[in-house]
């Protein structure tokens, strides 16, 4: 394979994980808008996610797909009880504390799957295809490529979805002003509790595809920490955003991977962004918020 066939391979491939980055800061973007609550502990809900589908289609035996349901279901439920006991009574509290009880969040939810699962790796009930696709003569792996198209189509129509539906109004009314929006009729705090649905959602998606790209394990969670260079490049006010960020930081990621020791893989995205802050503070497409006084 010639230098250039591979690159493009590696390209490729980057792109298609930036897809599964792009749906997990999308969750953490919703939440942020809708609250101006920056949710540190999405990690550990998509992992945990992960582990709801493997013990649905595995230690119950209901199969993949019956396993997903229940793994959706039970993760908009976790998302609805932490909005409520801990994230509600928090609303108007300095911005560090509420950082701070998402932290505490994650800490528990790691603690709880380590009690219950143990920290071995698992392996989930195959959902994608492994069949390579074939880009011409550049290989891409099948359930790599699967899980990118299943990414980019979620985050894409959950896009329009808030851009177009009567929710969605709702919650960029409530995020531009809480207090207006709520003198207008809206149940702010409903759409908080919406966008920590929205979160859930995404969250179990992406850790499902993550464990099946490559395995289940405690640690699956930590992957959303790459995903913070996604939000910070794409803009925290910019949901559409954060799929040309994912995709950027995807393929920087291989590319880095491909040239450079996989140490410096990590710290790249994080060079890329840094440099953009410099240029534009509000990211690629965040916008610059005015306030009147």
């Amino acid at each position: 394979m010639s230098p250039l066939q591979l690159f493009i391979e590696y390209s490729v491939v980057g792109i298609a994980a930036g897809g599964v980055y792009a749906l997990i800061a999308l969750g953490i973007i919703v939440i942020f808008k809708a609250s101006h609550t920056f949710n540190f502990a999405m990690g550990e809900m998509m992992m945990l996610s992960a582990y709801f589908f493997y013990a649905a289609s595995v230690t119950f035996a209901l199969g993949p797909w019956l396993g997903l349901g229940v793994a959706l279901l039970s993760s908009v439920v976790v998302g609805l009880i932490i909005e409520r006991v801990a994230i509600r009574p928090m609303l108007g509290r300095p911005f560090i504390a509420v950082v701070m009880v998402t932290f505490g969040i994650g800490a528990i939810i790691r603690g709880i799957v380590g009690l219950v699962w143990g920290p071995n790796e698992l392996q989930i009930p195959a959902i994608l295809a492994r069949t390579p696709v074939m880009l011409g003569d550049i290989f891409v792996p099948g359930r790599t490529a699967r899980a990118f198209a299943i990414a980019v189509v979620i985050v894409v129509g959950l896009i329009l979805y808030l851009r177009y539906s009567r929710a969605g109004v709702a919650l960029r009314a409530a995020a531009a002003d809480a207090v207006t929006a709520y003198s207008m009729g809206i149940d702010v705090r409903r759409i908080v509790a919406f966008s920590w649905v929205i979160a859930a959602i995404t969250g179990c998606i992406s850790g499902v595809l993550m464990a099946s790209v490559n395995t289940l394990t405690p640690h699956l969670g930590v992957v959303a920490m790459n995903v913070l260079a996604v939000i910070i490049l794409g803009g925290l006010n910019s949901i559409g955003g954060v799929l040309v960020a994912g995709l950027i930081i995807g393929w920087l990621e291989a590319v880095t991977g491909m040239f450079l020791p996989t140490s410096f893989r990590e710290i790249t995205p994080y060079i890329l962004t840094l440099i953009v802050l410099l240029i534009r503070p509000n990211g690629l497409f965040g916008a610059r918020q005015v306030e009147r006084i």
